[in-house]
C-alpha cells in the first residue's frame, strides 16, 4: 500500500465506527485541509469489487477539520450491522486538494468483530 502511514483498524458489528485522525506533516504541525474532499473504502480485500463500506465527505460520514487538520470518519451502526462478520479485509482514505491532488493518507488491515447484543 502506498499511502503516509498504516493503522489496522478494528471494531465490533453494529456499532458507530468512529476514527479520528489529524493531518500532519513531517515535523508534527497541523495541515489545513479548508477545501478538501474525503474518500474511504473498506473492502474484503485489495482486489474485491465489492465495498463493506463507503464513507465520504459528501455522505458526511466524513467531516474534515480545516485549519487543525482535524478527520472524523463515522460508519453508522446501521451500515456495520449489515456486514458479515467476523471479517478481515482492508481499508484506505484519501483527501482530495481543491486542485483534484489525490493523496491517500492512512490504510492497513480492518478486522470487523461480531456483534453479540443485538
Amino acid at each position: 500500500m502506498s499511502c503516509l502511514g498504516s493503522y489496522d483498524w478494528n471494531f465490533t458489528q453494529g456499532e458507530d465506527a468512529i476514527l479520528q485522525l489529524t493531518y500532519k506533516d513531517s515535523a508534527g504541525n497541523p495541515i489545513d485541509n479548508t477545501g478538501y474532499t474525503a474518500r474511504c473504502q473498506g473492502r474484503s480485500s485489495y482486489k474485491s469489487d465489492t465495498t463493506l463500506f463507503d464513507a465520504t465527505t459528501a455522505n458526511s460520514q466524513i467531516v474534515l477539520g480545516g485549519a487543525d487538520g482535524a478527520i472524523t470518519i463515522t460508519i453508522p451502526s446501521t451500515e456495520t450491522a449489515l456486514i458479515s462478520a467476523p471479517l478481515s479485509g482492508v481499508w484506505d482514505i484519501e483527501l482530495v486538494t481543491g486542485a483534484g491532488i489525490v493523496k491517500n493518507l492512512l490504510g492497513g488491515g480492518l478486522k470487523i468483530h461480531p456483534e453479540v447484543t443485538r
